[in-house]
């Protein structure tokens, strides 16, 4: 027998998925995340597989095909602060690009006169200059002065730097200066981790240039370590099998490809949300969902559409900038460990602030005393203390009570179950707001979107996230709680290329799109080789980045590359689609308009098998075989705790309609049914919860009105 297997490290608990090579089982753990070494909660949850699986960890790591790894390692790096002293070389003029940003504050702080912004991650006195200039054209204006550069390579030196993150302007037309930069710093500072703008992010804007090759600078040693770590404990281990890594745009690549460029994997876990919940969707033929992904420390909100995980070219990581192809997930700090707090104004508050692993929340019995919301789902009956995790882990209700009382209850006048069932609502709220956010800033209505629901703390709020955005239809995979994991092993190879290339749609050289065009596929394919792609599986996306003349942000159109390059008028085809695309964001177009390309892109990929979804055999043959009993449980319609009835959830049967509200207990999660809804386990191994007055034909319908767009 051989393995594969899927593991996601979080803040809170790593999770990890098993399945047979060549059979049906799939078998999800949960282990506590080893925040100090991540590498040794990893090493721990293979260690408990192979024990759940009967054999030695010498005879188990030697039977694991390939592991397909998520981790927070880079995310946490620049949340914390943590990560290496990080020098920059840029152009003479230019040294305070990181803290000048755009010059504007941005959307989300627009009103706010007391923003401050964060430090940048190379600090003033480790950024030094080189008198150098290209222009916008590529061409060379003022030559790179040899004796500038190795005085700026000497301050570095002294500075005792770990890493040096290389961009002279305009580098993405003409990389020649950068070139010979590079190549003095190699040999000067033959130790440091090198970041060269031309070859991380070739494209124009300087500043999300600047910001996101000294981001990947910063991760360069943290990632290199870890990734070094791991791969020596897993041969220590006689693991001889393929690790692949998770990047942020929502596919996969050997370790080798991330070392080079580590901020590629700087939202690696979050990603593969999107990419199982669309699998599950699809086994009922949808092809849109909202999924949310709630876990210890945070909550993931992301959007697939038209059977696509929808991919940004630009975000933030603690409100620094990167430019990398991420896929659209709108974190917030909202977890099972969101600490509940009385702010100045004498208000409720619920995180950012987390309890984590260490010491955790205080039902964990192990040192925590502030109330998260963990201690209120604990105090309001939806969690029992004495099956979480399936009975692995057991809870103290205690001092999750003694937690609310002193620290919120008793503060604001409240018994503990209000205080409870207030800490409840206020996470729910601020996960409902998130969720809206990535359909209604991209044009859609989250009603319209069936949400499924990813993490271990998921299914316990999903019912009243939902009931708060009138969204109708909830998947709960029974795998819900490892569905990250179980994304990794459904992800496919997946390179990003990109080039400036500016010029009008109109007057176009297709001769020149096409051979920049090729240089990216062929870069992507030399990877795909690398990592043992089979070509009849691959597929090549080409992207611009379009906008009307006079606009400061373009849009990003994707199309096969002969729809724009073959035969017929592809410039038409894709003047077209983005007069649409632009009407669909901004409710207006002009179609007599020309158009501007900022740049051309190419994604490589390399589609590998998914898995059977199924796992939803029951052993009962009615409800009341899987009726474990009643218990009380808040509910708000009553603002008070009412027995509802608790059912087994490897004991439901198929296709029987549970009604709400109730609670469904399974080995790694418990789903939450309000009395606003009933919930049925389907085949495909998922719970779908639906409103009262709704049923499943309901969303058949909705699958057959996709199907007719």
């Amino acid at each position: 027998m051989t393995y594969t297997v899927g593991i996601d490290v979080g803040g809170t608990f790593t999770d990890l998925l098993l399945l047979e090579t060549e059979g049906t089982a799939k078998i999800p753990h949960k282990t506590s995340t080893t925040p100090a070494n991540p590498a040794d909660g990893v090493m721990t949850g293979l260690r408990d597989l192979a024990e759940i699986v009967g054999r030695t960890p010498e005879e188990f790591f030697g039977e694991i095909d390939l592991i397909v790894h998520g981790t927070t390692v880079a995310t946490n790096a620049v949340l914390t602060g943590s990560g290496a002293r990080t020098g920059l070389v840029t152009t003479e003029g230019f040294r305070d690009i990181l803290e000048m940003r755009r010059g504007i504050r941005s959307r989300k702080h627009l009103y706010d006169n007391k923003y401050v912004a964060p430090a940048p991650l190379a600090t003033r006195d480790l950024r030094a200059v080189v008198t150098e200039r290209i222009d916008v054209d590529g061409k060379v204006v003022t030559a790179l002065d040899a004796a500038s550069l190795d005085e700026a390579i000497a301050r570095l030196r002294a500075a005792d730097v770990e890493a040096v993150a290389l961009c002279f302007m305009h580098s993405y037309r003409n990389d020649e200066h950068e070139v010979i930069a590079k190549q003095a710093i190699r040999e000067q500072l033959p130790e440091v981790f090198l970041s060269v703008s031309s070859e991380v992010l070739p494209q124009v804007r300087l500043y999300p240039r600047v910001s996101t090759t000294v981001m990947n600078a910063y991760l360069g040693p943290v990632v290199e370590r870890y990734m070094r770590n791991l791969v020596t404990q897993l041969s220590e281990g006689a693991f001889a099998g393929t690790l692949m890594i998770m990047q942020s745009n929502g596919g996969i690549a050997k370790p080798s490809s991330v070392a080079e460029l580590p901020a590629s994997i700087a939202m690696s876990g979050p990603a593969a949300g999107p990419v199982a919940g669309l699998a599950y969707v699809a086994a009922r033929g949808l092809d849109d969902c909202t999924v949310v992904d709630m876990g210890g420390t945070s909550f993931d909100a992301s959007l697939v559409k038209d059977g696509e995980v929808q991919v940004t070219r630009e975000g933030e990581i603690n409100r620094h900038m990167i430019s990398l192809p991420t896929t659209h997930v709108h974190t917030i700090g909202a977890g099972g460990g969101s600490i509940g707090w009385i702010d100045d104004g004498g208000l409720l508050r619920m995180g950012p602030q987390s309890a984590g692993a260490d010491p955790g929340p205080a039902a964990y019995g192990r040192g925590g005393t502030l109330p998260t919301t963990t201690d209120a789902d604990v105090v309001l009956g939806y969690i029992d203390p004495d099956y979480f995790l399936g009975g692995r882990m057991r809870l103290r209700a205690d001092l999750a009570e003694e937690a609310i009382r002193t620290h919120v209850a008793e503060p604001l006048g409240l018994s503990v179950v209000e205080a409870a069932a207030g800490m409840y609502e206020m996470v729910n709220l601020a996960m409902a707001s998130g969720t809206k956010n990535v359909s209604v800033e991209a044009g859609y209505d989250p009603r319209e979107f069936p949400m499924v629901v990813a993490g271990g703390a998921g299914p316990v709020h999903s019912g009243m996230i939902a009931h708060e955005l009138d969204i109708p239809f909830v998947f709960i995979p029974k795998m819900s709680s490892v569905i990250c994991a179980a994304g990794m092993l459904m992800a496919d190879l997946r390179h990003d290329f990109v080039r400036g290339f500016n010029a009008m749609l109109s007057t176009l050289d297709l001769g020149v799109a096409r051979t920049l065009i090729d240089e990216m596929a062929a870069e992507g394919a030399a990877l795909l080789d690398d990592e043992g792609s089979d070509p009849a599986t691959r597929e090549v996306v080409v992207s611009a980045d379009l906008r009307y003349v006079g606009q400061h942000h373009e849009i990003i159109l994707s199309f096969g590359a002969e729809e724009f390059l073959g035969e017929g008028d592809g410039k038409a085809r894709v003047a077209a689609a983005f007069h649409r695309r632009h009407e669909e964001l901004f409710g207006f177009a002009n179609p007599d308009a020309d158009v501007e390309i900022l740049s051309l892109r190419v994604t490589a990929v390399g589609r590998r098998p998914g898995f059977e979804l199924g796992g939803a055999g029951a052993g009962g043959a009615g409800l009341a075989e899987a009726l474990k009993g009643r218990r009380p449980v808040y509910l708000r319609t009553e603002r008070a705790k009412v027995e509802v009835p608790i059912y087994d959830g490897d004991r439901l049967p198929v296709d029987v309609v549970v009604e709400g509200p109730c609670v469904v207990e399974e080995p790694q999660t418990t789903i939450v049914v309000p009395e606003f809804f009933d919930i049925v386990l389907d085949r495909s191994g998922s719970y779908v919860m639906y409103r009262k007055g709704r049923s499943l034909a309901d969303l058949d319908r909705l699958v057959a009105a996709e199907g007719s767009r």
